[in-house]
Order: C-alpha cells, then structure tokens, then sequence
C-alpha cells in the first residue's frame, strides 16, 4: 500500500498528467479512459471487465431511452434492476448466503468468497443515476461511448467518491481548460488532502487500533472513549482527505466535482450533521430513494416511513455488516425524533448545548460503524459507561498525554478556524506561503509513506 501510494504520487500521476496535456484536446477523454481503467486495474485487473461492462450497460440504457421515451420507465426500471444485482452479488451475496444457510430449505446456500471490487458501491450508484436523469429530462444522452466511459470511471474520485452525476459535468466532459491559476489551485487541495489523509488520519488512526484490538470489557470508560474519539478523527480525515484529493486532480484536470464535506463536527444537531458529512451520497439518496418514495410530500408518517427506508438503505450500502444496518437504523431513529421534536428544541437551547448532543451521539454512532461483531460493539458502548474495567486507568491516562498534541491539532482542523485566519493574511503573504506549504505538506507525506507501513484507506472497502 505505501509502495502503490508513493508510485501514484512520483510516476502514474505525472505521467498521466503529462500525456494528458501533450494531447490534442480531441484525445484527452481518450486517453483518461485508458488511464483510468489502467489505475483501476492495478491491483484486480479482472474487475475491469466488470467496470466496462458497468458502463456499456448504462450508455446503452440511455441511449435507448433517448430513443423510446415511450417505453423509458420500463428501461429504466431494468437497469436499476441489473446494477443493484451486480452490486447485491459482489457485495452481499456472501452475506446472504451465510444468514440463509441457517434455514432448512435454503441450506444449499453457501458463501463463495466473492472479492469485493474497489468502489462498486461509488460506481454503480454514479452510473445508475445516468439512465434516470435522462428519462426525467434532467441530462442530455451521451452518444459518445468513450466520453461516458471517462465520466464512469475518473480515477480521481472512482474508488470512494464524491459521488459523481453525469448530469454535473457533461458540459465538462466536451469542453474543460485549465489554466495555472487553476492547475496550481488543484496542487494545493491535492497536497492538503494527502496530508489530512497521512499526517493526520494515519496517526490518530495508530491510537484507535490500540483500543480496538482490546477485549471491550478490559477497557474503561476513559480509555473507550478515547479510542471512540480517535476513529471519530480518523474516519473523517481519511474520507474528507480522500475527497480533497479527488477534487484537487479534477481541478488539475479540468473537471469541477462536488464538496462532499462541510465541517460536520461543527454540528448542533445530527440533521445539520448529515447535511455536511457525504454530502453526495445524502443528496443521491434525497434525489433517487427519498423524493421519488414521496419525501414529505404524504404527510408525516410516510416521512418517517421513507426516513427509516432511505437510512436502513443508507447503512447496509456501506457494508455486508449488521452493524452497518444497525448504523443505519440508529440514525434513522434519531432524524426522526428530531423530526418530530428534537429539533425545535435544540433551535431553542444555547448553541453548545446541540453542539455536545451532537458530537455525542456521533461518536457513538461511529462505534456501531467500527466495530463489526454485534456483540464486541455492545460489550464497547458499555464501557464507554463505566461497563468494563472502571471510569479511568493508568492506560488511558498514559494515551492522552501521547497523543494530546495530535488531538488538539485534530480539534482545530476539524473546524472552519483555519480558514478563516488564512483567509484575513494579506494576499502578499497568502501568496508566498501557499507554495511553500504546498511543498511542505508533499514532503513530509512522502516522508511518512516512505518509512511507515500503516496508510490504510477506510473507505476503499465500500
């Protein structure tokens, strides 16, 4: 991982950048699609096919509706169908088959040990949203395969989002330039990116395996939260880190791709945290899932009815877990109280107060997320409550003076702070410092990746 890491940095991305630029604008798609399948096939070269067929079946399919808008519902319907199998059987079907073997008549059931292609789960919901968008109106056809192909698979932002639609970049798709100004503005979010991703998310990520590679029961309710604390700074800097990288290479090569973070541990209330954490996923399950099943527009019990579905959705689509269910059923719970009551009463309290519910209950959400066993993860909840070896221990203690200055630095980062003082610096100053943090930033991550063994990508897996 760190050797791939450091070859996409120092070889594939400047050389794909490179032909990129040398060629006639007429072969850049060309040419992205070829780099993108060669990026995506590095590690399982098998899965392109499956990423080929992906896009072939959707570029069909919205052909066809362009051409038989009379029969476009009924298109539309069978290729929702066949991207959800493809995605139910390389994501789930083990899953499926281990609870249904326990079953009598279904004993014949068995997992295979399927290989989860990287970022089905991203791709597919990027390519099933195309066909629909073209039955609504809301997309132009696409009648160039290879175009169609470079927007289903840009490497950038292709194995764990943002959550791409076509509908969004077509125009770029034809036409996109790139000036200094803006290849030098994608440099930068790259490199800020990356060090999110590797400087901090590596480092409070070390703290968090420590806690979860403990019986939940021999920890006490400091140390389990600490360690809840760490994954809470890790997931998010590792996703968000992913994200600015993704959208800095889009710049770098032309494209505008959506925010997909928004400070969401600034939060007063766990609404306002799901509109700025993975804002393109929420948004795509608003826009196919949530609004067509009727959204608000039934009254408020189909509202909650359509909440539990788009959320109990929301979950698994992150995993073959139960715990990803129970994820999503958490949250599903707590948006519907807060739909019902919560809400208005936390517009009423002072802003801390939401601030502390929210950030609370975040935190205890991401422990259902984490840890996969059911039972390890309740055992883990308790002694965040004083369930298992006591409220403090010399451990917890001896952690938090080792990464206390890691998580200040987390804590401030997390919010919009830094921002706002970079942005007051005069433009003199702005303009000298960016480049040599820009540098300093590359530096230091190649540094890290170059001795550390640890650079996991939490989101690769879904």
């Amino acid at each position: 991982m760190v050797f791939s890491g450091l070859l996409f940095i120092f070889i594939y991305l400047p050389v794909t950048l490179a032909v990129y630029y040398l060629s006639p604008p007429k072969w850049r798609n060309a040419w992205l699609f070829a780099a993108n399948l060669i990026f995506y096939g590095w590690g399982e070269p098998v899965y392109v096919l499956l990423m080929v067929f992906s896009v072939a079946l959707n570029y069909a399919s919205g052909l066809l509706i362009a051409a038989h808008r009379d029969r476009g519902r009924a298109i539309v319907a069978v290729n929702t169908a066949l991207n959800l199998a493809l995605l139910i059987f390389f994501k789930y079907y083990d899953f499926i088959a281990e609870n249904l073997s326990a079953i009598s008549f279904l004993s014949f059931m068995h997992p295979i040990g399927v290989t989860l292609p990287i970022g089905i789960s991203f791709y597919t919901f990027q390519t099933m949203s195309y066909p629909i968008d073209v039955y609504r109106g809301d997309a132009e056809v696409q009648k160039n395969f290879v175009s169609f192909g470079t927007f289903v698979s840009l490497f950038p932002q292709l194995i764990a989002g943002p959550i791409i639609r076509y509908k969004s970049i077509a125009s770029q798709l034809s036409e996109r330039r790139v000036d200094v100004k803006r290849f030098s503005a994608g440099v930068t979010r790259f490199c800020a990116g990356l060090a999110k991703k590797v400087l901090l998310a590596n480092n409070i990520g070390a703290l968090w395996d420590v806690y979860a590679s403990r019986d939940p029961s021999s920890l006490s309710a400091a140390g389990a939260w600490l360690g809840a604390i760490a994954f809470s700074f890790q997931i998010y800097f590792d996703f968000s880190g992913y994200s600015d990288m993704a959208i800095g290479l889009g710049h770098m090569l032309g494209f505008d791709f959506c925010e997909n973070f928004s400070y969401p541990y600034i939060s007063r209330s766990i609404t306002e945290f799901w509109r700025r954490w993975h804002i393109s996923l929420g948004t795509w399950f608003r826009d196919y899932v949530y609004i067509p099943l009727g959204g608000n527009r039934r009254g408020l019990a189909r509202q909650l009815v359509n909440i539990c579905i788009v959320w109990a959705l929301t979950g698994i689509w992150h995993g073959a877990s139960w715990n990803f269910l129970l994820w999503g059923v958490y949250y599903a719970v707590l948006l519907m109280l807060e739909k019902l009551f919560l809400l208005r009463a936390l517009d009423r309290a002072p802003a801390a107060v939401g601030h502390v519910y929210s950030l609370l209950l975040v935190i205890l959400g991401w422990v259902l997320f984490s840890v996969e066993d059911i039972g390890s993860c309740l055992r883990y909840i308790s002694a965040m409550f004083g369930g298992g070896s006591g409220l403090f221990s010399g451990e917890a203690a001896y952690y938090l003076r080792s990464f206390g200055p890691t998580l200040a630095v987390l804590i401030v980062a997390s919010t919009p702070l830094p921002k706002k003082l970079y942005s007051r610096l005069p433009d003199k100053a702005v303009s000298v410092l960016t480049p040599v943090l820009t540098a300093a930033a590359l530096l230091l991550c190649t540094a890290y990746l170059t001795d550390s063994t640890y650079n996991p990508f939490l989101y690769f897996r879904f």
